[in-house]
């Protein structure tokens, strides 16, 4: 019988709770023997649910988990070999340092030779060999950290799972801990399942990275993949700094924003469609305009253009400098556009708010993507008195969406991000709920609002919200649109 091709398989797993809602939904993972890959996602995504479902502490309401071929879907935690580090390290406070790293050999009943070799070797990887016989609270909590991974390879685990491990640590010993558990992976050779909702620990350390969000899996993919390619908004603002911006794909590379024309390297999202694009802040060149006016500012007339732009025929956006940072290694930049755009720009050469700039990109740092969606789409039913339910509640429509249709006939309701109205007092809106996502997208806000009933609705907006923000919701009679539903 061939061997499987992956350690871990995840097949269409969903974990239902009893009040109804999904943790993972319809979640589909494939890890291979010795990977490092790391779950990353924002609080509430799943990616612990999904963490404990392949260790056994949660039973998947649908689908099935998969160990070397063999279904363990049901199977209990202790009897599956793989092993967990927990963010609070879970260790023993009776008990020294060896004997917590012992303690799971000494409940296999192994004998004292073999349990005081595996476990002087497990320390010795970890870097503790000479904390054998240390009080576990007299530990820095980056050295409790290391006892629990040792305490957790000690057993010689097919698969490691780590929940957040480094979580409760300090900036510079994270950083440290990194580096270190890199390092362990490659030393051990087994598989690191590892959960985080830190992105640069993610970037750092991972083979693959599963960016998650709401139950479900966003992408799948190397951390270069994940960051200079990412499949959606949602990954390209949660995975580092971006520009994202509303654009029309004109044809194979060529797409415009900001009003203007840009060559690019995308193919294959055909002619005049809306689009939205991602540009990282670190790929703006950015230089001071005044030096393309060479012997016409007093001072300069011996200063070339800065050779720091590259030579082609690039489109040029020109603004001014709104805000500057300086962020350790680089000034972080905010930047107004002559026709009312607001980009990110980071660089080590920093330009002072106020001043003329001038900035460009390649056409390979332009990042072009699919749009989700192009408006908000509820089911609905026409109803007498000129009415449309959707979103359980009876809507105003004007008379001339209603004209091909009659009483009872199921529609679909087509209404423009746009076209939303949010209101500071939940009471003085049809519906009310809370703001749920915000993506700057250059000159607005795109909103996703969860209403109290748990649907989405999408809203571009010039007002500024914050997450969490409670609102009341209107829709206009002239600004919903009715479709025959499919």
């Amino acid at each position: 019988m061939a061997k499987p091709e992956f350690i871990i398989e995840v097949n269409h797993v969903s974990k239902q709770f009893e009040d109804g809602k999904f943790a993972l939904n319809d979640v589909s993972l494939q890890v291979k023997k010795g990977e490092f890959v790391t779950i990353l996602g924002p609080s509430g995504c799943g990616k612990t649910t999904l963490l404990r479902c392949i260790a056994g502490f949660q039973v998947a309401s649908e689908g099935d988990i998969l160990l070397k071929g063999e279904d363990i879907t049901q199977t209990p935690p202790h009897k599956r070999p793989v092993n967990t580090v927990f963010q609070k390290y879970a260790l023993f406070p009776h008990l020294n340092v060896y004997d917590n790293v012992a303690f799971g050999l000494k409940l296999k009943k192994l004998d004292s030779d073999t349990i005081m070799k595996r476990v002087r070797q497990a320390l010795k990887t970890v870097g503790m060999s000479d904390y054998e016989f240390r009080n576990v609270d007299s530990l820095s909590g980056g050295q409790q950290q290391r006892v629990a991974i040792a305490r957790a390879i000690v057993n010689q685990p097919e698969v490691l799972l780590l929940d957040e491990p480094l979580a409760a640590l300090d900036l510079k010993m994270r950083k440290d801990m990194q580096l270190e558990l890199k390092e362990m992976h490659k030393k051990l050779g087994i598989t690191f399942i590892y959960v985080t909702h830190d992105q640069e620990e993610a970037l750092t350390l991972s083979d693959r990275v599963v960016v998650m969000r709401e139950g479900k899996i966003q992408q799948i993919g190397t951390p270069t993949d994940i960051y200079n390619e990412p499949i959606n908004c949602f990954v390209a603002d949660f995975i580092g700094e971006s520009n994202i911006l509303n654009g029309t794909m004109i044809r194979d590379r060529k797409v415009a924003f900001c009003d203007q024309e840009f060559d690019c390297i995308d193919e294959g999202f055909g002619d005049n469609n809306p689009v939205d694009v991602v540009i990282r802040p670190e790929d703006i060149y950015i230089w001071d305009a005044s030096l393309e006016k060479k012997g016409k500012v007093e001072g300069q007339e011996d200063i070339d253009p800065d050779d720091r732009v590259p030579k082609g025929n690039f489109t040029k956006l020109y603004g001014v400098v709104d805000s500057s940072i300086f962020k350790g290694v680089h000034y972080e930049m905010t930047v107004k556009t002559e026709n009312g755009y607001e980009f990110m720009v980071q660089d080590y050469h920093e330009y002072a708010p106020g001043t003329e700039v001038g900035m460009l990109v390649k056409p390979e740092d332009i990042q072009v993507m699919q749009k989700e969606r192009l408006w908000n789409t509820f089911e609905g039913e026409v109803r007498e008195g000129g009415l449309v339910r959707f979103l359980d509640e009876d809507w105003p429509v004007s008379d001339r969406a209603l004209e091909p249709f009659s009483t009872g006939d199921k529609v679909e309701v087509r209404v423009a991000f746009e076209r939303v109205t949010l209101l500071d007092h939940e009471d003085d809106g049809v519906l009310a709920g809370d703001v749920h996502f915000i993506l700057y997208k250059g000159d607005h806000y795109h909103l996703t609002v969860r209403t109290d009933d748990g649907d989405d609705i999408y809203v571009d907006t010039n007002d500024v919200w914050d997450d969490g923000d409670r609102c009341g919701i209107q829709i206009a009679p002239s600004s919903i649109r009715l479709a025959k539903a499919e």
